[in-house]
């Protein structure tokens, strides 16, 4: 389905340089981001009251590196449509498996240069059954770019990028069941995909429009376009988990940032300020990934931490924890009190007189 070693290779050629630094400079900054990446696991434990797995330091890549590591990612998340289409006919794939190959790595060149770092929740399986299921991973050249396009002092904005990553350790080592939940629903979205020729050509087509809109300024964007009425029920509810981990990550980076982290409110402001902005050309591509949408997704999802925290106290806002069941929607991200009603009402039960 998709030529990986092709997508490494055209993702690795097309990706710019990172910044300039010296040869002790970015040894300096690979071990820095290493320490902070430890002493923030210890301030967001402390504050989300959740009992993740021991920490481990940073796993700190460069550009490259970044992308050689998501391509194994999407391999294994891949794995299940890549059997659903195993039976089709070989030049169909040969042909389609490079132009998708390239496709990818063009997409992951233009990330790998914008990434400060992620929590990568889907790793080849080790046959050993030692290394750990997910890894903390710290993108250097973009983090000493940032903190220099910004000036923004430098120890300051390391750490503040660590908690928000940190925060997603957090939660898929000490919440047993996110994780597969995660991959359960990305399984169910994939293998919901209609294969037969005249679907891909309506699909094509609305990916097309899509592009057409977002050159018009609009809101559309190539996932929701190529997704059938099946996906977008399943769609859904990862975009709903995916906005509650997120906002979850930014609200953390800032409730604890004051404590930890003496310049967070410059940082917050104008790392702001940076995700905003950029060219037409960099905001129609955003448009076209979703990266837009994930940013609405930062900022919503925080809204709705932020708010329940208030009223109902940390212990209470843990309780999304408790099962998929209790997940807020995407109707009560919007509107945290709804899920509030649905499930700590629910929970505390009825009061005795």
């Amino acid at each position: 389905m998709i030529d990986w070693d092709l997508a490494v290779t055209t993702g690795v050629r097309l990706v710019r340089p990172g910044p300039q630094v010296s040869r002790e400079e970015a040894r300096q900054a690979v071990l820095e981001l290493r320490r902070l990446s430890r002493d923030a696991e210890g301030h967001v434990r402390e504050f989300t009251r959740i009992d993740s797995a021991p920490p481990e330091a940073a796993t700190v890549v460069d550009r490259p590196g970044w992308i050689r590591a998501n391509v194994d990612g999407f391999r294994v998340v891949l794995e299940p449509l890549t059997q659903k289409m195993s039976n089709m006919p070989a030049i169909v794939g040969a042909v389609g498996s490079r132009i998708t190959g390239l496709e990818v790595g063009a997409v992951l060149a233009f990330l790998a240069s914008r990434v400060l770092g992620q929590y990568e929740l889907f790793l080849p399986p080790d046959p050993s059954g030692v290394a750990p299921t997910g890894r903390l991973t710290l993108v250097a050249p973009n983090i000493v770019h940032a903190e220099r396009e910004l000036g923004v002092d430098p120890r300051d904005f390391r750490l503040w990028v660590c908690l928000h990553e940190e925060t997603h350790r957090v939660q898929f080592t000490g919440v047993p069941w996110l994780r597969e939940y995660v991959r359960g629903q990305m399984t169910e979205f994939l293998l919901a995909s209609e294969m037969d020729l005249t679907t891909l050509l309506e699909r094509l087509r609305a990916a097309s429009d899509a592009v057409a809109d977002a050159f018009k300024g609009g809101e559309g964007n190539l996932i929701e376009a190529i997704q059938t009425p099946e996906q977008k029920a399943v769609l859904d509810r990862v975009t709903a988990v995916m906005t509650l981990v997120e906002g979850h990550g930014d609200y953390v980076m800032d409730a604890v940032g004051p404590s930890v982290v003496p310049s967070v409110a410059e940082i917050r402001a104008k790392f702001q300020r940076r995700r905003e902005g950029g060219s037409r050309v960099d905001q129609l591509v955003r448009r076209l990934l979703g990266i837009e949408l994930k940013m609405k997704q930062y900022a919503e999802g925080s809204r709705f931490v932020r708010t329940v925290v208030d009223e109902a106290g940390m212990d209470g806002f843990n309780k999304v924890w408790t099962s998929p069941e209790t997940l807020p929607d995407r109707d009560e991200i919007a509107d945290p009190h709804a899920w509030m009603s649905r499930v700590l009402t629910a929970s505390s039960g009825p009061e005795l007189t």
